[in-house]
């Protein structure tokens, strides 16, 4: 893990303890932990009214934008963020703020009438339902050859991952951001990230004990018998917590099934770190359920941003026009990536480079299941938190996290979330005809993962005489390859920006969120963009302001 004296990740815990996946089933929103009011009680009572004029404005509310805005505030800047989802801040007819992953209701889906799982199948039966159309917390967003799954509300992609929190094998580091200084990341940038998130690892005792992980204990069997390395992985939920819901003392989420839209308790989303601490700071305004559709130079260095209001069904109710000194681009790759190119296509900012719209992955994700023996039961309850995974990096190209599958029965399954060296890239470009940003991934482009992913799933069921699942993805379909939970690129640190994410053509603007991370980072990428926007945004402010 490099360097880790700043953090709460122990040495012990190395990169073959990373994870390979922002969230087993998905991942998860999280206006989580155990006190949830706290946020909402420092919401703000306006948002941002048209003619502002504002110092810094932030596109997005995820982990780059959540680290620019509290450096920002904290060196004094006024910091207003806009955010094209939800608050997540009050509680439904059930007095809960988000829904369970087995009931999914209107606030499940981002402005869909049907739900749209990772997991749609369950033996063989499609289980998508009919929902509401709603500004819900889940994007499933669909290109021609991928289905993107991203947060949406206050917290960006803290809200749509299981926090598995996990810094690169520093010998990685350098296929994953070549142009950056791996000795001030690993000695400074990452263990500061991993301090600020509140990453810590499960207690080994409890969690050969407990039954909620019966099905991780199944997977560490498995995988040991067949030769590969088992490890534990970092995360953000509250561990305590956890225990806390196993002895029943406290209300359950991660054992409650929560995790693919939200967790009601638990879990360290960042409205509970990085923007808990932007808003103390009493610089830092959010305005939810705004959606930015243009940036363009005005004078006085200044920018031009044009923002659409939107109510809970998606219908714009207000344009706006604000200005802003300086704007830093963290609506995540894809959101970022498509504004820019849409912005350069139109004339808005023909100056961005060609770059702009490349380098794009998937961080190689690919989903299967196993069919165990009647002797290898996974257990009725599991946690919705994985903890652990099985690393053939180096060797075959995979790591896969051990997910859970919660629920509520014992399915004899296990099920496994792999991110896998692909190789492939995408770009995005602008359709005229249509007004939209497109992205030319082909699903064929996911076999490499899938040959990756086979080293080890054939070997383990080789070994114990099973079966891949074939019911979860389709019928008679054994590879979850039409998705991705973890996006990258599109606006690559050092080619569309310079090594520090500044769009130089235009002084003041700045990419700081995923889109500067070229495709893949070997583990899960959000501790990768924390860490990058914490070294980034360092270097803006010691320069630029």
């Amino acid at each position: 893990m490099g360097d880790t004296t700043a953090s709460p990740v122990p040495r012990t815990v190395s990169r073959r303890g990373f994870i390979a996946g922002t969230g087993s089933l998905l991942g998860v929103a999280a206006l989580a932990g155990r006190t949830p009011a706290a946020w909402a009680q420092s919401a703000p009572v306006a948002p941002i009214p048209s003619g502002a004029h504002v110092p810094a404005l932030v596109i997005g509310t995820g982990y780059g934008g959540a680290v620019a805005a509290l450096r920002l505030a904290q060196a004094g800047v006024d910091v207003h963020m806009i955010e094209m989802g939800m608050a997540w801040d009050t509680p439904g007819s059930d007095g809960k703020i988000f829904c369970n992953t087995r009931e999914p209701d209107y606030r499940s889906y981002w402005l869909r009438t049907r739900t749209k799982a990772p997991l749609n199948y369950f033996l063989g039966f499609p289980i998508d339902r009919d929902i509401p159309r709603h500004t819900g917390i889940l994007d499933a967003e669909e290109f021609g050859g991928i289905t993107v799954y991203q947060g949406r509300g206050v917290g960006g992609g803290s809200l749509v991952n299981g926090g598995m929190a996990v810094t690169p094998r520093r010998e990685n580091f350098g296929a994953v951001l070549p142009s950056v200084n791996p000795d001030e990341m690993y000695n400074v940038y990452y263990p500061r990230a991993n301090a600020e998130l509140g990453v810590g690892v499960i207690d080994p005792a409890w969690f050969d004990s407990t039954a909620c992980y019966q099905y991780a204990r199944v997977g560490r069997k498995h995988a040991q018998r067949s030769g590969f390395p088992f490890v534990f992985v970092p995360d953000v939920y509250d561990w305590d917590y956890m225990k806390q819901e196993a002895a029943g003392a406290v209300p359950k989420s991660a054992l409650a099934g929560e995790i693919l839209y939200g967790n009601n308790h638990g879990k360290k989303s960042l409205q509970q770190t990085y923007l808990a601490r932007a808003r103390a700071t009493g610089r830092v305004a959010v305005s939810p359920l705004h959606k930015v559709t243009s940036v363009a130079p005005a004078s006085g260095g200044r920018y031009t941003v044009v923002i659409e209001q939107l109510s809970t069904t998606g219908a714009v109710t207000a344009t706006k026009t604000v200005t802003a000194d300086r704007v830093f681009f963290a609506a995540g790759s894809v959101g970022t990536s498509k504004l820019l190119v849409k912005l350069k296509a139109t004339g808005a900012l023909p100056g961005l480079n060609g770059e702009v719209g490349r380098g794009w992955g998937d961080n190689g994700n690919v989903m299967c299941g196993r069919a165990n023996h009647m002797w290898d039961p996974t257990g009725a309850l599991q946690s919705s938190i994985p903890c652990c995974g099985i690393d053939n990096w180096a060797a075959g190209g995979a790591f896969a996290e051990v997910a859970p599958l919660p629920t509520g029965i014992e399915t004899y399954a296990s099920f496994y979330l792999s991110i896998t060296n692909n190789p492939n890239r995408a770009q995005f470009s602008w359709n005229a005809a249509a007004g939209r940003v497109d992205l030319n991934w082909q699903a064929a482009w996911k076999q490499p993962s899938i040959t990756m992913a086979k080293t080890i799933f054939d070997k383990i069921n080789s070994k114990e005489g099973t079966i891949y699942r074939t019911d979860l993805f389709g019928v008679y379909k054994i590879w979850g390859d039409h998705l991705t939970y973890h996006p990258l690129g599109g606006a690559v640190l050092n080619k569309a920006t310079d090594n520090y994410g500044r769009l130089t053509a235009y002084p003041g603007l700045y990419v700081i969120d995923g889109a500067l991370i070229p495709g893949n980072t070997s583990v899960n990428p959000f501790v990768t963009i924390t860490a990058l926007a914490e070294r980034n945004i360092e270097k803006i402010i010691a320069t630029d302001l």
